[in-house]
């Protein structure tokens, strides 16, 4: 309970991992680009610095959570990153949706500087990271991950490690392929129910539990019903996984026509301006 820890990035899921983090006694120091969207966990007790650099500085365990592959490279990297002043032997955890090679670019510095680093994605939006149910894909060395297994349980309740550097970023690729064309087939069987004057709290309650079940029908299905397109996970920043997901389809030789039709939908989205939106927004395609 004596290791400080250190959290980067502050917005809809990492505000509540951080919670869960000060709730079980921690000593918790963040930054975040926009101050204000820290104040509540400043108000809750967490510590406050201006850069990534001055947060990272004697802690032993230092959690990443940003929107871009642009934006970890800056954290870490950057004249005021992480890697500047992080301490030899303390543990480096980026939650963030990335590319696997910058993974394993990360750790390959890191144990240049005697630090330790995991690749550990998260699923399950801004439900699972409230109720401290998200699923963790790790990669990094095992032993590091057992070390911390304690803390990312407590927001985590699903956490599987996967093997060495890169590995927790390629399941959450296959994690977020199957979203998308997931999501595609909820939009179109409300949107088919709807056509055909059915109820569809009726129709979500006879589907939900069959062979048809999951996570986007259940929780986000509701929400496609009510009209609430707030964001649990923003579309810009599916639309970044998508592309590193393409990415590296083509670097294994790999199509996946699916993943492309999924992709072209939200960008469709995005250029009518819903990239702040949740992905279940996607339901504005067919109900426009």
């Amino acid at each position: 309970m004596n290791k400080t820890i250190c959290f980067i990035g502050t917005g809809v899921m990492g505000s509540s991992i951080v919670k869960h983090l000060l709730n079980a006694g921690y000593d918790v120091t963040v930054y975040n680009r926009t101050k204000e969207k820290a104040i509540p966990l400043l108000d809750l007790g967490a510590k406050w610095e201006d850069t990534p650099r001055k947060a990272a500085e004697n802690k032993d365990i230092i959690f990443t959570m940003v929107g871009f592959p642009s934006d970890v490279e800056e954290v870490y990297l950057g004249e005021e990153g992480i890697f500047q002043s992080a301490k030899s032997g303390s543990i480096v955890i980026d939650l963030t949706t990335s590319q696997p090679s910058l993974a394993k670019k990360l750790y390959s510095i890191a144990k240049e500087k005697e630090i330790r680093s995991l690749d550990a994605p998260v699923s399950g939006g801004d439900i699972g990271a409230r109720n401290g149910t998200l699923s963790i894909m790790v990669g990094g060395d095992e032993e590091v991950f057992n070390e911390v297994l304690p803390i990312l349980q407590l927001f985590g309740s699903n956490i599987v490690y996967q093997g060495k550097a890169g590995s927790g970023q390629h399941t959450k690729m296959c994690n977020q392929l199957l979203i998308t064309t997931n999501m595609i087939g909820v939009c179109e069987a409300l949107s088919y129910g709807l056509k055909a004057g059915l109820d569809l709290d009726k129709v979500l309650q006879s589907i939900s539990t069959g062979a048809a079940g999951s996570w986007t029908l259940s929780n986000l299905g509701p929400r496609m019903l009510k009209g609430d397109l707030e964001p649990g996970f923003y579309i810009k920043h599916f639309i970044k996984d998508m592309k590193i997901a393409l990415e590296e389809a083509e670097n294994m030789g790999l199509d996946l026509p699916g993943l492309k039709l999924s992709k072209q939908l939200y960008e469709e989205l995005l250029e009518q301006g819903y990239g702040d939106k949740g992905t279940q927004a996607l339901i504005k395609y067919y109900n426009s």
